[in-house]
């Protein structure tokens, strides 16, 4: 599971005295942990793999938005230490599609559906987040969802 990698990674960390890796661990944990109270709450049973690749998801998104911004801001120490905590996001994070299998996805999904216009995207998505929720992109999926049915 990839909760229980997270754990032995920060202890690692700790004994190998990396302060900036042990923080970004510490870090992911706290989020998923929120996570889970958040979940606890709302009585629904989701996979334990599931709910922290959607956290990393999550944080990896915001980690990019924010390098951009600091980048655009000349903020090249925060963007730079925004960096190296999407690298160790990202180790945990699952091979996301690449553009061509994310195509493919779109096509048998459409086809599934008999969705042929842009009325249809709702339901497209939906059931791409359904069936590859966990390794695929789905700001560029919806790009080229649209593309796809316009």
């Amino acid at each position: 599971m990839i909760r229980d990698d997270i754990k032995q990674a920060t202890v690692q960390a700790m004994k190998a005295g990396d302060k900036q890796r042990t923080a970004a661990l510490r870090l992911i944990a706290a989020k998923i942990k929120d996570r889970d109270i958040e979940q606890r709450t709302s009585g629904k049973d989701v996979d334990d793999d599931a709910l922290v690749t959607e956290v990393l998801q999550k944080m990896a998104k915001q980690r990019r938005e924010s390098i951009q911004m600091y980048e655009d801001g000349g903020r090249t120490e925060l963007a730079e230490q925004e960096k190296a905590e999407l690298a160790v996001i990202e180790e945990y994070l699952p091979q996301m599609m690449d553009e061509a299998e994310t195509r493919a996805a779109i096509a048998a999904v459409k086809a599934d559906l008999g969705a042929d216009s842009i009325k249809d995207m709702g339901r497209v998505m939906g059931e791409l987040k359904a069936r590859h929720g966990a390794v695929l992109d789905m700001s560029r999926a919806s790009a080229l969802v649209k593309e796809s049915l316009a």
